[in-house]
């Protein structure tokens, strides 16, 4: 009699269109995926309820993801851990914890870097390789997933260089959700690279406004809530349609490699931008958010805003910097400290008056130079 099989019913973190890729690989390795939802107020409820008062937004955020999950049925969760002084690495165990004292018996698969702790790894992949695919099989699962990845990366890097500029507001946002369906119907290497070809021709055809005045603004702070759209209230969106060119300076692919094979030149550049003001790791990515807004303002950059959970300490220290870089550099800063007191209309009230000051600063910069 064949031993009987145990499937996974798998969740993870709901991090932009990520999931789209994490979908693909976990189901190629034969887990059944309960799809995490975009996080809502019914979600931030749910975790503020049962998280500590002065947890962070993401550790509520998860939380609530994961009971959500839980009751469609999934019963592992996958995330990623973490190292150095910031209490995200223990948000797994604690999230464990809570679930459990509610009543909901889910596993938990922790990543933490591979370059670390490898063996850890290697048990991990093992745990969701529920089809027992070869390594050779599951190299190549991986491969295509990091594709995906890359695809949906370069799609909403390009989103934020033409959002700005399109005559009509909102048709970028319109097409987007089109090319995103075709990069989660793609599965293929084949498919996936003509999904993402087809995808920047569509964008590229958007009719754009030359005459329209840009500013360029690099947004830094804690990896959730620049990269989860849900927590930061969309932010980037908002700012594209005032006419703000927005660079982000993480995404999921270049922190990947930072914490699995080798830092990145970009990653790299930063920490030296930022030696000579902040020198030691401070925890989560407090020390990036100051390099990159140097390496911001000596490409020209019209502002940064920094983005942070609400008693995020890196970012706490880091903002104490940044007053200083601010005035040394001359670019002007605006930091939102996001809970879930955060409403849209105060962030948007306060993203209109930094817009028109940069754009007025662009204004004088222009007449004095052609004066």
């Amino acid at each position: 009699m064949p031993n009987k099989v145990t499937f996974n019913r798998v969740t993870f973190p709901h991090m932009g269109e990520s999931f789209r890729a994490f979908k693909m690989l976990l189901e190629d390795l034969g887990n059944e995926v309960i799809l995490p939802p975009r996080p809502s107020r019914k979600t931030l409820d749910l975790g503020v309820q049962y998280a500590p008062e002065f947890a962070c937004l993401p550790l509520k955020i998860l939380l609530g993801t994961y009971m959500e999950t839980a009751q469609k049925g999934a019963n592992l969760i996958v995330t990623s851990g973490g190292v150095g002084p910031c209490r995200a690495g223990q948000y797994a165990q604690l999230h464990k914890a809570i679930l459990s004292e509610q009543g909901y018996n889910m596993d938990m698969v922790v990543f933490e870097p591979p370059k670390l702790y490898p063996l850890d790894f290697i048990r991990n992949v093992r745990k969701l390789n529920v089809a027992r695919l070869s390594y050779r099989a599951v190299y190549q699962c991986i491969k295509r997933s990091w594709q995906k990845l890359k695809a949906l990366d370069n799609l909403e890097k390009y989103t934020h260089v033409i959002r700005p500029r399109e005559k009509q507001t909102g048709t970028t946002s319109r097409i987007y959700k089109n090319v995103l369906a075709w990069i989660d119907q793609a599965h293929s290497t084949k498919e996936i690279e003509e999904a993402e070809n087809a995808g920047l021709n569509e964008l590229q055809k958007i009719p754009l406004d030359p005459s329209r005045i840009i500013v360029k603004v690099g947004l830094v702070g804690e990896i959730y809530v620049l990269l989860e759209p849900a927590s930061n209230l969309e932010i980037e969106e908002t700012l594209g349609n005032l006419g703000v060119e927005v660079e982000r300076s993480m995404f999921l692919t270049g922190w990947t490699v930072d914490n699995t094979i080798k830092e990145t030149t970009e990653l790299l550049n930063a920490k030296d931008a930022a030696s000579p003001y902040l020198p030691e790791m401070v925890g989560g990515h407090g020390r990036d958010s100051v390099g990159h807004t140097i390496l911001y303002s000596q490409r020209g950059f019209d502002g940064v805003i920094q983005l942070a959970p609400f008693t995020c300490i890196p970012e706490i220290v880091a903002k104490t910097v940044l007053n200083t870089v601010g005035k040394k550099y001359d670019i002007p800063i605006l930091t939102f400290f996001l809970d879930e007191q955060t409403g849209k209309a105060g962030i948007a009230t306060r993203l209109e008056a930094f817009v028109d000051l940069m754009k007025r600063k662009q204004k004088f910069r222009t007449s004095t130079a052609n004066s």
